[in-house]
C-alpha cells in the first residue's frame, strides 16, 4: 500500500530495545499467554488520551487487563439500532467469552472528550456537533445535566466523574452485563485518575461519592 511508511527510527529503536530486554525478561509469561490463551483479571475501559496509562497505574503485566479505549472512556447506551457496536463488542467478548470477574471504568483529569461535551452543551463549541468527536461525546449530555452550580473548573471535573457513573448505568442496559452482575460473577468499578497528582479515586456506593484510594 502506497500510504504505508516505515516506522520512525525512534520507535524502531525502542522496539529493538524491548525485543532484546523486555521480551527476554518476560518470555516465559508471553509464551504461556501465546500457547494457553488469555484469562485477564479485569476488563478496563479507559480513554484514548496518551497520558492515561492504566497498566502502569496498577503495575500490570501483559495478560492482566483486557483493555478497551475510546474517547472519554465512555460506555454508550444499548440502543435498539445497535449503532455503537465497537464498545459493545468488546464488552460482550470480555464478559461472555473471557468471563472477566471485574469491569473497571477509568476516567481522568483534563479529559478533552468530556470538555468537548461540556462546551457543546454550553453552546461554546460551534461546529463540533457535526464532527465524529461531537457525535460521540454528545452521548455524555446526561452527565452535564446533573452538574451542580459552581465555577467552570469544578464543574468540568465533576462532569469527568459523572461521565464515569453514567457509563456504569449504561452498562446495566446490556443484558449480558446485567445477568453477570446479578449472578455475582461480575463486579463493576468506577475510578477517576488525577494525571498530574498521580492519584486515583474510586466511587464509594455507600457514600455516594468518589474517594481517594
Amino acid at each position: 500500500m502506497q500510504y504505508a511508511h516505515p516506522l520512525p527510527d525512534t520507535l524502531l529503536e525502542r522496539y529493538k530495545s524491548w525485543r532484546d530486554n523486555g521480551f527476554s525478561e518476560n518470555e516465559p509469561l508471553l509464551r504461556t499467554l501465546a500457547d494457553d490463551g488469555q484469562s485477564p483479571q479485569a476488563m478496563v475501559i479507559s480513554c484514548c488520551d496518551s497520558r492515561v496509562h492504566v497498566t502502569s497505574l496498577f503495575e500490570a503485566a501483559q495478560g492482566t487487563f483486557f483493555v478497551h479505549r475510546n474517547i472519554a472512556n465512555f460506555v454508550p447506551p444499548n440502543t435498539a439500532d445497535g449503532d455503537q457496536t465497537g464498545t459493545a463488542a468488546a464488552l460482550e467478548y470480555a464478559i461472555t467469552v473471557l468471563k472477566v470477574p471485574h469491569l473497571i471504568i477509568v476516567g481522568h483529569s483534563a479529559c478533552g472528550g468530556v470538555r468537548g461535551c461540556y462546551d457543546l452543551c454550553s453552546g461554546n463549541a460551534p461546529g463540533l456537533e457535526d464532527s465524529f468527536v461531537g457525535k460521540w461525546v454528545k452521548h455524555l449530555r446526561p452527565a452535564f445535566d446533573r452538574l451542580p452550580e459552581g465555577g467552570e473548573t469544578d464543574r468540568v471535573t465533576a462532569m469527568e466523574k459523572e461521565a464515569v457513573l453514567l457509563s456504569l448505568e449504561n452498562l446495566m442496559g446490556y443484558g449480558f452485563v446485567a445477568a453477570a452482575v446479578n449472578a455475582g460473577t461480575l463486579q463493576l468499578h468506577a475510578l477517576w485518575n488525577d494525571i498530574g497528582a498521580g492519584t486515583v479515586e474510586a466511587f464509594d456506593a455507600e457514600r455516594g461519592a468518589f474517594a481517594a484510594l
